[in-house]
């Protein structure tokens, strides 16, 4: 089964025994599935009384609308967006994307986004399905791809201090290897200089990055970039390959990002190049 929970078993008792997830993971093709599921659904949801939708409003955490005031993040975004440069296009992402799309590329657990029963699942990262537009573009076309986007999303992992739902500022840039870590040391001192004018933009006197060097060959992307050296950083190694950073503003980790491979691994050619960043938009709101 690849999961030995004591829920799973237990539902799979209820079900009629472990063979009913073969069928419904490997026998039943994705639109059987998804046919089935949706009639699941609207039983479940015809079976339902205004009071029900109600009372699940104000219980689950998902659905609830977010602690920030709206002017707050609004204005924020403004800030952000206000100092975008033109090389980087802005585009309005769906909130939804392909199943898959944040752990088959990535090294993200499947339960830590919210799948749907169409084969999509809700965003988690706006940088996933950057990276997969960056994807389509770089197959279609021999140029750099610099994209951008401001996205909501939603994360299934409940830890203290985090909010199930959040607005994030995203960067990828795409491009071909052309040796001499060329597109690193171009691309992550453009990340940087965006981040930290965005950061600055919102109120923070002086942003302050952390670079953490995965891969000694990448040592000379950080040469004359004003930052601190964090070669204890734990998280992301796995995710990120080569070099990862961290946006820290008054104190508080606020920007993350870093190389990664997936590109590459989309389009089969280990030549593509990408690196990804973000900002969460309420924590500088």
């Amino acid at each position: 089964m690849g999961d030995d929970s004591t829920a799973l078993r237990r539902v799979l008792r209820q079900a009629g025994g472990p063979e009913i997830l073969d069928v419904l993971a490997e026998r039943l093709s994705g639109a059987d599935l998804t046919t089935l599921l949706l009639e699941v659904m609207r039983v479940r949801a015809r079976a339902l009384a205004p009071a029900d939708v109600l009372r699940r409003y104000t219980s689950d955490r998902f659905v609830g609308p977010s602690v920030v005031p709206f002017e707050r993040l609004r204005r924020a975004e403004d800030a952000v967006l206000s100092v975008v440069p033109a090389e980087f296009e802005l585009v309005t992402l769906s909130p939804v994307a392909p199943l898959g799309a944040h752990s088959t590329p990535a090294t993200v657990d499947q339960n830590k986004v919210i799948s749907t029963i169409r084969n999509t699942e809700v965003a988690a990262d706006p940088t996933n399905a950057l990276a997969l537009e960056a994807a389509v573009r770089r197959r279609d076309s021999a140029g750099p791809v610099r994209l951008a986007a401001l996205q909501r999303v939603v994360r299934a992992q409940h830890f203290a201090g985090a909010y199930p739902h959040f607005g994030l500022f995203a960067l990828v840039s795409a491009d071909r290897d052309t040796g001499n870590l060329a597109f690193e040391r171009r691309h992550l001192a453009e990340h940087l200089r965006l981040l930290t004018d965005a950061v600055r933009a919102c109120g923070s006197a002086e942003p302050e990055v952390r670079l953490t060097v995965l891969d000694p060959r990448f040592a000379p992307v950080t040469a004359g970039l004003d930052t601190t050296d964090d070669p204890g950083r734990e998280s992301g190694r796995g995710y990120y390959s080569g070099l990862c950073f961290k946006i820290y503003a008054d104190g508080v980790e606020v920007g993350d990002g870093g190389f990664v491979d997936w590109t590459a691994r989309l389009l089969g050619n280990r030549k593509e190049r990408l690196l990804i960043s973000a900002l969460g938009m309420d924590r500088l709101s």
